[in-house]
């Protein structure tokens, strides 16, 4: 090994990809409850967007290189609200938590997380770090 450090071959994640029954249903979705912006791009796919991330939004057979199933997802997404914040819109927006808050441990340590379904039955984790 060398003694140069040398940058990291990964640096971040671009895009997650989810297979969903309805994509319009799912952009409403998560507009509505997690005030995502949403993009239509690439001749007419779509994705939801947060910072400088996205999700695409794909039905089952859309992309023949994976071995996709609708509501198999599972990610997770960092929060700058508090937890009791995230829940109560949560409430608000009819969404059964599933789990949470409880301790979880993410790529940068510690945090609390809430975990629920989307329309499909993907798990979504909302978390905060201390």
């Amino acid at each position: 090994m060398s003694s140069t450090a040398s940058p990291a071959m990964i640096s971040h994640i671009d895009h997650l990809v989810l297979t969903v029954a309805d994509i319009e249903a799912s952009v409403a979705f998560y507009r509505r409850v997690l005030d995502l912006d949403d993009e239509t791009f690439a001749g007419g796919r779509r994705s939801v967007n947060f910072g400088n991330q996205k999700i695409n939004l794909q039905t089952l057979g859309m992309e023949l290189r994976n071995h996709a199933a609708a509501g198999s997802g599972d990610l997770c997404l960092i929060t700058s609200w508090t937890l009791d914040n995230v829940m109560a819109r949560l409430a608000a927006e009819d969404v059964a938590v599933i789990e949470g808050p409880v301790p979880k441990t993410g790529a940068q340590g510690p945090m609390m997380s809430v975990y629920f379904n989307d329309p499909d039955g993907n798990l979504i984790e909302i978390s905060a770090y201390d």
